[in-house]
């Protein structure tokens, strides 16, 4: 909790005054100084009495003095640790225990607080810039921690500043494993990029008594040379596939066609029917025009069937004419033997 020390509110509101552990002070132990205060300046009046008498003005001083050095006691001994801060105290310079949460009391002048501790899951921002890869390939990698403390002790007694031993380490780690990472590996393998990350992050803190819970690999951006040179590689690597696809189509098509030559070998009369089939086919569509080889129309005996189809052309032809004449006297249907 940052409870701002007595005496420097207004410095610090226009400072930004950051209050040591020793000097945060809860309000409930303002309020405790007050009371205090209170019952000191009332008990004084009360024992000097209104005539203010002399010989009653000792034993009042002393009754307010008195109050006045219990308040300060409860002003700077009265600790309240929130839910989420444990505190470490030394007493006679020697780590003393764990305090928190709720409050706890410092013996005036004998005990003494090293460190407050955040023990919540906190977010750290890791980017590398221009950090070769193992290929030799500059890239920019930025990436999200998310960490806590799990041992207050060790944190307070083991490092200086655990927070910021911790982003350096961190932000080292990532170089590291950039550094012994190919481009392709680094741009396919991010759950094995962040798996690794945190298992190297999380053994190099752990003797400060912090533990990673997870690290991801937000973003990672190449040179905009290699971008197109990479795109250009994919778009070939497509054409190729494509290519080896549509091989692969016109074998297996030339295969069937070699299966049904063999079966129509055997069988010329499904040959016959397949190809009249493809005939009929192609004829249904109006003003189609199919040319046949005069060996087919031979082999299949087509002669006739295309002599009756003519056949039965001009016959409609004939019907449709004499139905005309009957309509228009003057105009007789003509004699087809002209």
């Amino acid at each position: 909790m940052g409870y701002i020390p007595l005496g420097v509110a207004g410095l610090a509101a226009k400072q930004n005054y950051v209050a040591s552990p020793s000097q945060k002070i809860h309000p409930f132990a303002i309020f405790l100084f007050t009371i205090c205060i209170i019952i000191g300046i009332v008990g004084l009046l009360i024992i000097v009495g209104p005539e203010g008498e002399d010989a009653k003005a000792l034993p009042g001083l002393g009754w307010f003095f008195g109050w006045m050095i219990l308040g300060f006691i409860f002003m700077f001994c009265l600790k309240v640790a929130d839910q989420w801060d444990r505190v470490a105290v030394l007493r006679f310079g020697k780590f003393c225990g764990i305090y928190g949460p709720g409050p706890f009391m410092l013996i005036p002048f004998v005990d003494t607080i090293g460190k407050w501790t955040d023990i919540r899951v906190r977010a750290a921002d890791l980017l590398a810039e221009q950090t070769l890869t193992r290929d030799t390939v500059p890239v920019n990698v930025d990436a999200v921690m998310f960490w806590m403390v799990y041992d207050p002790k060790k944190a307070a007694l083991e490092v200086e500043n655990y927070q910021e031993a911790v982003t350096w380490a961190a932000q080292t780690a990532l170089r590291d494993i950039i550094g012994k990472t190919e481009l392709a590996d680094l741009l396919v393998g991010r759950d094995v990029i962040d798996a690794a990350l945190e298992k190297l992050i999380d053994s190099r803190t752990e003797p400060w008594g912090v533990t990673v819970q997870s690290v991801e690999v937000r973003d990672i951006r190449i040179p905009q040379e290699l971008q197109d040179t990479m795109s250009r590689q994919a778009q070939a690597e497509r054409e190729r596939q494509a290519r080896i696809i549509l091989g692969d189509s016109e074998r297996q098509i030339a295969d069937s066609f070699a299966e049904a030559s063999k079966a129509y070998l055997k069988n010329p009369t499904a040959l016959h029917l397949r190809a009249m089939n493809m005939l009929f086919e192609g004829l249904k569509e109006k003003g189609s025009l199919m040319i046949v080889p005069s060996s087919a129309i031979d082999s299949m005996n087509l002669g006739g069937l295309v002599g009756l189809a003519s056949g039965e052309g001009l016959m409609k032809q004939l019907t449709e004419g004499e139905d005309g004449g009957k309509g228009d006297g003057e105009n007789p249907p003509k004699d087809i033997t002209q």
